[in-house]
């Protein structure tokens, strides 16, 4: 018999790497590395190819990832943090927090230049930008007149030219919204408001509350917004495309890496390692708790990894027909995460109550409750939809799952 840990038939689960592998044998990545943690133990880790290809740095456990939008389950953490302690409540208007957002007008029709414009019939609240029903959008999406709108006001890749988070959130709020409130799903910035919701709520910069409040308790020592000089010889470099679909470096990106950036981005701003991400990961499956330290009640980390789409429904029902960090068929989405409603629609291994999400450059993360699960995939190829590396990973590592 194959030996087995925590469930896992680890000649099965070699294949993880020998599938990887050839993504960097054939240049299409530079570099990976994944590890799948069940029951609170590390079953297996891998490093694979090189953090930096032209400097023949090799990938190692400690290698700094950029994981733009897996900074959204932190900052989702956060503001149920400030939940538990009182301060705010999801039925709570934007507006009281940031003032701008007040009497917004929805587009109706019309281009960007001339839009037809009508009146908000809720308010926004804590609720829909946790699950994306706010009626935001971004920039890049380039499916939409008000995406378009984004960029004319100076956005581009999820950030700005000249703003900070309170100048960003203003202009934003400037802006018409996409939908009513509540009645769409689409991915947006909402996630970075609530990054400012979190700074006016606790009188702290966001990189001070991740810091003092997540990253310190948890021991998340390589985790902020920007790289220290300690940690940028073991900055993976970021690599995209070319034309053969070779990863080629992108310069201009280890530059931005090494300053605090003037935008905290609560929905894409952070660089982490893959086990800092573990532990947090960690946290998450244990209800809120990791070693002695809870962040979270069980009760709220529950509540978080349920589908809160109205009447349970998935983002092929509900989501605007879009690129987001995830597959929409079976998919609903929770306070932060995107949640396995119907796991035979997917189409792939899975569990139910599955949560989950990825980051721009190709990075990726799920907990899985049922199974005891957890696993985090790093590598820095942008943007995240050249390869389907989220779903040949959950297959391959659900396929050695044997118990």
């Amino acid at each position: 018999m194959a030996p087995t840990q925590n469930g896992f038939d680890l000649p099965r689960l070699a294949r993880v790497t020998q599938h990887f592998s050839g993504y960097v044998a054939r240049e299409q990545l530079a570099g990976w590395s994944c590890s799948v943690q069940r029951h609170g133990e590390t079953v297996w880790t891998a490093h694979h190819g090189m953090r930096d290809r032209e400097a023949g740095l090799p990938v190692e456990d400690d290698t700094v990832f950029r994981i733009y939008s897996m900074t959204k389950p932190v900052t989702s953490v956060a503001l149920m943090m400030l939940l538990e302690e009182g301060h705010v409540a999801l039925t709570d208007p934007l507006a009281h927090f940031i003032p701008e957002f007040a009497n917004q007008q929805v587009y109706r029709a019309g281009s960007s230049g001339a839009p037809a414009l009508e009146p908000v019939k809720a308010p926004i609240t804590l609720a829909h930008l946790l699950t994306h029903t706010a009626g935001l959008t971004y920039d890049f999406l380039h499916a939409h007149p008000v995406d378009a709108m984004y960029r004319d006001a100076g956005f581009t890749w999820g950030g700005h030219r000249t703003a900070d988070l309170a100048e960003a959130c203003a202009l934003w709020a400037a802006l018409p919204l996409l939908f009513q409130p509540g009645s769409e799903w689409n991915y947006s910035v909402a996630t970075d408001v609530l990054g400012r919701v979190i700074e006016v709520v606790s009188g702290q910069t966001l990189d001070a509350f991740f810091h003092d409040r997540i990253f310190a308790p948890l021991g998340l020592h390589d985790t902020a917004f920007h790289t220290t000089p300690e940690q940028r010889e073991r900055l993976a470099a970021l690599y995209v495309p070319d034309a053969a679909q070779r990863a080629v470096r992108d310069e201009a990106a280890d530059r931005r890496a090494q300053r605090a950036p003037r935008l905290l981005s609560g929905g894409g701003g952070l660089y982490s390692t893959l086990p800092d991400y573990q532990r947090f990961c960690q946290m998450l499956l244990n209800r809120g708790e990791l070693d002695g330290t809870r962040l979270l009640g069980s009760r709220t980390v529950d509540r978080m990894l349920q589908n809160h789409l109205p009447g349970g429904r998935c983002l092929t029902e509900f989501g605007r027909p879009l690129f987001s960090e995830t597959a929409y068929a079976g998919m609903g989405f929770g306070l932060g995460f995107s949640i396995v409603e119907h796991p035979a629609d997917t189409l792939n291994l899975c569990s139910p109550g599955e949560a989950a999400w990825g980051g721009a450059a190709s990075t990726g993360f799920w907990v899985d409750p049922r199974e005891q699960l957890s696993v985090v995939f790093m590598t820095q190829l942008l943007p995240s939809s050249t390869w389907p590396l989220r779903t040949e990973l959950r297959n391959l590592v659900y396929q050695a799952l044997v118990d």
